[in-house]
C-alpha cells in the first residue's frame, strides 16, 4: 500500500496548493504536520503560479493499493 502525506495551503490569489511527500512516518503528530507547514512557509521554499503560499488549509494522509499487472 502506498501512502502519501497531502498538506493544503492558500496561495496570494486564493487558490490551493497541494504539496506532496511519499512515506510519510505513520507516528507524524497534527501538531508536527503543522509546525512542517508553518517552516515551508516561514522560508518560502514553495512558489506557485499564483504566488506565495500565505496560510494553511488543510492536511490529510492518502493510502493507496496498487497492485502492478504484467501485460507483456
Amino acid at each position: 500500500m502506498a501512502k502519501t502525506l497531502e498538506m493544503q495551503f492558500v496561495n496570494e490569489q486564493g487558490k490551493t496548493v497541494t504539496i506532496t511527500v511519499d512515506a510519510p512516518k505513520d507516528s507524524l503528530t497534527k501538531d508536527e504536520i503543522a509546525a512542517a507547514m508553518d517552516g515551508l512557509m516561514t522560508a518560502n521554499v514553495f512558489i506557485s503560479g499564483g504566488g506565495n503560499l500565505t496560510s494553511k488549509k488543510g492536511a490529510r494522509t492518502v493510502d493507496r493499493t496498487v497492485t502492478e499487472m504484467d501485460i507483456k
